[in-house]
């Protein structure tokens, strides 16, 4: 289990430290998810030597967005006085990711039956 976490916290700790030295504007969380993604992909680390850390995280993953969800609490008058705004960006951005996420969909699935 400790090794498990280990993996996971140092793709986690890769990516803050890609942040940190490249300057980019870009969650260092994500680059974490992407480069154990690539290590799983490209064999370095195997499925199951994570597995069981992945599905407690997985399972659990709603008490992780408490925090974020009070924090937002302290800023009602700031989301009040943008509602429109960040509706309507919120329904565009959506509407582009189901299309972008269906047209990848098609077109690899398209690669893959020839």
């Amino acid at each position: 289990m400790i090794l498990q976490c280990l993996i996971i916290f140092s793709c986690l700790a890769v990516g803050e430290l890609i942040v940190m030295f490249t300057g980019i504007k870009f969650p260092s969380s994500i680059i974490g998810m992407i480069l154990l993604c690539t290590l799983l992909k490209i064999g370095v680390v195997k499925y199951e030597k994570i597995k069981d850390v992945a599905n407690f995280l997985i399972s659990n993953m709603g008490f992780f967005f408490i925090p974020p969800g009070i924090a937002l609490m302290l800023y009602f008058d700031i989301i009040e006085a943008q509602f429109w705004p960040i509706f309507v960006s919120a329904l565009v951005s959506t509407i582009i990711v189901i299309a972008v996420t269906g047209w990848v969909y098609q077109l690899s699935n398209r690669k893959r039956n020839g």
